[in-house]
């Protein structure tokens, strides 16, 4: 976590606000860390008996973790019990058992220390930078230790790619998000999914209708909600003007004046799409995408010297080889569309299965545009193993979409995201 001080801003100040705002203090979310932050900081470190700089620092982030990670942790006094732990957070008993595996709820020892689940682990009212989602990821395997987390591979910049599996169950599918790095309202959006569906598998609750416990042990999911973090670190203000990777992109930027920078970047940051870089007729994307003025690297649409040449696109066509993955969910922005062919391919269920996602959504289910249709991951998955495969697009407008449209988009696509393991529960 950042320290955020006087001239700070992007999305740990966001999300610094957002937290102070959640304590009653007037403060604006802006991303701007300016002197009524600096005044609602120190506030909140005098009620905390820190010393009252107004500067963000170790100290004053520990004051906060209750609301940043969505959880406490408390030391057994004599005379506790988990039940009376859990009324004095106002904290489901069956929650603080989930989280605390290894804990004897019968023989609580003194001194012994617990996790007390409580709000929200994921934002979902501020720009959301990879540092954010691996505190975020943290804090997940912290309240649900049953989630699996690991690393699919390293960005350009050497920054690991997360992911998340939910589930034991023998059949695996894969979520994905943020390949484009302006579409990042794509990964708070699988991250609230792990989320909410680790929280009702722990109190033994349905999600979108079905038991979540049924899904966990028939179903694992895979999800790798921030494929592109150097990209999206670049677009969200992560990376501000000054830092070698955003100078270097905005070199990119200015041969492409039409635009916008860094708002309209798709691409990671060496300037290659990354959903142009995989083996399923990228000799045609190439033809199509250079006949656009897009032969060398840019903002969008280039794809590369060659298949598989951008880290990330080559890390996530390893994770497929290596999971064999039932069905594939790639999540991209906008349109309120779900494409679920790539030319001729017509895998078993694959229709059916999309139009059970276009009813629970109220998106349109349509075949990909001819000329989008080369080259990403979903073809590649679908030329490879000729199993269901579908691009989301979702929400719409301009990308990158205002966080504001985050509340009906998820709303939206919750359904997408259980039947999506629902429909793999083996008979």
């Amino acid at each position: 976590m950042e320290t955020l001080r006087i001239g700070s801003a992007g999305p740990w100040v966001e999300l610094f606000q957002s937290v102070l705002a959640k304590t009653g203090r007037a403060v604006a979310v802006d991303g701007v860390f300016g002197p009524l932050t600096r005044d609602a900081a120190a506030d909140l470190q005098r009620a905390s008996g820190l010393t009252p700089d107004g500067v963000a620092g170790a100290g004053t982030w520990r004051a906060l973790r209750p609301l940043t990670h969505g959880y406490d942790l408390y030391t057994i006094a004599p005379g506790d019990t988990l039940y009376s732990v859990a009324n004095r957070y106002s904290a489901g008993f069956a929650r603080i058992a989930a989280a605390n595996p290894g804990v004897n709820p019968y023989n609580l020892q003194v001194g012994q220390r617990i996790v007390v689940p409580l709000g929200a682990v994921v934002p979902t009212g501020i720009s959301y930078s990879s540092g954010i989602m691996r505190m975020n990821i943290d804090a997940l395997k912290t309240v649900y230790p049953f989630i699996e987390t690991g690393s699919a591979g390293s960005s350009a910049l050497c920054a690991g790619i997360p992911y998340m599996r939910i589930g034991t169950g023998p059949v695996n599918v894969f979520y994905n998000a943020s390949f484009h790095a302006n579409e990042w309202i794509t990964s708070p959006l699988l991250m609230k999914f792990a989320e909410n569906y680790a929280r009702a598998y722990a109190v033994g609750a349905d999600i979108y209708g079905y038991p979540a416990r049924e899904l966990y042990r028939g179903v694992s999911i895979y999800i790798a909600p921030m494929v592109n973090p150097d990209g999206v670190d670049l677009v969200t203000g992560a990376f501000r003007p000054g830092h070698e990777a955003y100078e270097a992109a905005r070199e990119i930027a200015l041969g492409f004046p039409g635009i916008p920078f860094p708002n309209g970047w798709k691409a990671n940051i060496e300037g290659i799409d990354l959903n142009l870089q995989f083996p399923a007729n990228w000799d045609a994307a190439r033809e199509i995408k250079f006949s656009q003025g897009f032969d060398r690297p840019a903002p969008r649409d280039y794809v590369g010297p060659a298949p598989l040449f951008a880290p990330e696109s080559e890390a996530m066509y390893k994770f497929a080889l290596k999971h064999d993955f039932r069905l594939l969910l790639c999540y991209h922005t906008q349109g309120m569309v779900i494409y679920w062919q790539y030319l001729n391919y017509m895998p078993p269920g694959a229709l059916y299965i999309g139009e059970l996602f276009a009813a629970s959504s109220g998106y349109t289910l349509e075949r990909t545009p001819y000329t989008s249709g080369f080259a990403g991951y979903k073809d590649w998955f679908i030329q490879e193993y000729n199993r269901p495969g579908y691009t989301v697009e979702a929400g719409y407008g301009v990308s990158p979409l205002p966080i504001s449209q985050f509340g009906e988009i998820y709303a939206d696509n919750e359904g997408i995201l259980v039947l999506g393991a629902a429909t793999q529960l083996e008979d």
